[in-house]
């Protein structure tokens, strides 16, 4: 198999190797040859659509290369050639040539073939004499009965509908076998790709007008669920501009190098889904952002208040963009610079929510001591409701972990920045350690469970003021440390799920922190954890 696909890459690029040359020799003889020359005009030809004919003799071996642009390029019969190569047209060969190659097209040989007869992206019909091999990239291979094939036959992701007369003197190889033509996918390279749009009016589109609408639904659906944060991005962006590029090109910049320091780490390759997922949602939140922004604009409602549920906003804002996107070129600027800064917008509104939230002192830790209540008269107390209400004064008295329980409670970012950092921490050490490489969650599940006992946070969890603390205000022991730390790999075997779960739980509670009964809270900058 693996000889089958270097022979197909091989035919491929030895037909357009062999078209360049001869584009090259053709204008050297072209330049080369005498004004008043007869046969000048025969040896480079410039014609309609894109159409190019390279001729020359040299050593009496007539060499003649087809060449076409977006409509077919056609070898007639009686006519010789090297190679017959057609992008996003048919190679239609009725002469003799050497190779015959389509991409994003269809390829049909009906004369002899002295090497390959290749189409990526279309279906290959044979109904001739071919000297080596046959072969559709994710295409239909059709041999007729004429036809005789020296080498192998190799169709990937199509199928192979061949007459029992027709000959092949090689192997036939199918590859992943099924109806995946690519003939839908012509038309929107010819009309949008080329024009640099993602539409266009034009048949043979529907397919990528329904994504573009499917997800313009989704946008509108996001901006019902999640209005107010929609709107705050938006408000976020329309005041800051600037720092909302910058902090989308930062984040361009310097994603793939935590994926890349995720990847070397081993332990932190678990994150590397968290890191994708939040960035591909992130970017579908920061366009519905920016459609909303796009629709206030015209609806003349600077502020979030007067505009109220961005839904409408957001429809408007995509009817204008789906307009956009008909332009040629300016469609896929577009299209690029709605991600790009939709990606800033909401990155930079969730860094000021963080130093917002980072700047506020807990109140619980700061305010003053209640006055102590007057001593009731001696002549009223007995001995006995004194011990009583001393009882009851100490019971009622909250613990240190009572009074963390209220503090603001820590959302998904920062948690997954504080687990990020003890997964770098722990996958360091497990390096050093080369016989643990298959222990690493393990390892860092009872990491965490040991430091959740015995100093109430991770080493991540100190660095970004982070306490675990149980909601009933008692202090962890050690079955809640174990039952937190093994619930962890139930949030982890969910796609990600039960940590995900934080950015839309009330109570920013991850599955395991529900099993646990635990919560993870902000605490002073200041307050030591150790």
């Amino acid at each position: 198999m693996k000889t089958l696909m270097t022979r197909l890459l091989l035919s491929v690029s030895a037909a357009l190797l062999c078209l360049m040359a001869n584009g090259a020799r053709a204008q050297a003889s072209t330049s080369n040859s005498a004004p008043a020359s007869a046969e000048a005009p025969m040896q480079h030809e410039w014609h309609e659509h894109l159409e190019w004919h390279g001729r020359r003799e040299w050593h009496g071996i007539h060499d003649d290369t087809v060449v076409s642009v977006g409509h077919e390029a056609h070898l007639l019969a009686g006519q010789r050639a090297e190679s017959v190569v057609a992008v996003m047209g048919a190679a239609i060969s009725e002469g003799e040539a050497e190779n015959v190659v389509s991409v994003l097209g269809s390829t049909r040989v009906t004369g002899p073939v002295g090497d390959s007869a290749v189409s990526v992206l279309g279906s290959t019909y044979i109904d001739s004499k071919i000297g080596g091999d046959a072969a559709a990239v994710l295409g239909d291979i059709v041999l007729g009965p004429n036809a005789d094939i020296g080498g192998d036959v190799v169709t990937i992701g199509g199928t192979l509908q061949r007459d029992p007369s027709a000959i092949v003197h090689g192997d036939v190889q199918t590859v992943f076998a099924g109806g995946y033509g690519f003939d839908w996918l012509r038309p929107w390279v010819k009309h949008c790709l080329l024009y640099g749009r993602p539409l266009a009016l034009v048949p043979g589109v529907g397919w990528a007008w329904g994504v573009a609408l499917s997800f313009l639904a989704l946008y509108v659906f996001l901006a019902l669920l999640f209005g107010t944060s929609i709107n705050q991005c938006a408000l976020t962006f329309g005041s800051k501009p600037g720092q909302c590029i910058v902090a989308a090109l930062l984040t361009v910049l310097l994603s793939p190098i935590l994926l890349a320091l995720l990847c070397v780490t081993v332990i932190g390759i678990a994150a590397v889904p968290f890191v994708v997922v939040g960035l591909f949602c992130a970017g579908l939140f920061g366009k519905a952002v920016m459609l909303a922004w796009i629709g206030r604009r015209c609806l003349s409602r600077p502020d979030a208040a007067s505009l109220g549920n961005p839904a409408l906003a957001v429809l408007i804002g995509g009817v204008i963009v789906l307009a956009l996107y008909l332009v040629p070129v300016l469609g896929f600027v577009v299209y690029k610079l709605l991600g790009l800064l939709g990606l800033g917008a909401v990155v930079y509104t969730l860094l000021q929510a963080v130093r917002a939230r980072r700047s506020v002192k807990g109140p619980e830790l700061h305010a003053p001591a209640p006055a102590p209540a007057p001593a009731p008269s001696a002549s009223v107390e007995s001995p006995a409701m004194a011990a009583s209400a001393g009882a009851g004064a100490a019971a009622s008295a909250p613990s240190g972990a009572a009074t963390a329980a209220t503090l603001p409670r820590a959302g998904f970012w920062v948690r997954m920045a504080a687990l990020l950092l003890d997964a770098l921490l722990v996958g360091i050490l497990i390096g050093l350690l080369h016989h643990l490489f298959n222990l690493e969650l393990l390892v860092l599940a009872a990491y965490g469970a040991v430091m959740w006992k015995m100093r109430g946070s991770t080493i991540g969890g100190i660095v970004f003021d982070l306490q675990v603390v149980r909601q009933d205000g008692r202090e962890i022991d050690w079955a809640t440390a174990v039952v937190r730390a093994l619930g962890c790999f139930l949030s982890l075997a969910a796609a990600g799920l039960g940590f995900i779960w934080i950015a839309f739980d009330g109570g920013k509670q991850a599955w395991h922190d529900k099993i646990a009964g635990t919560v993870v809270v902000r605490v002073t900058k200041g307050v030591s954890l150790v």
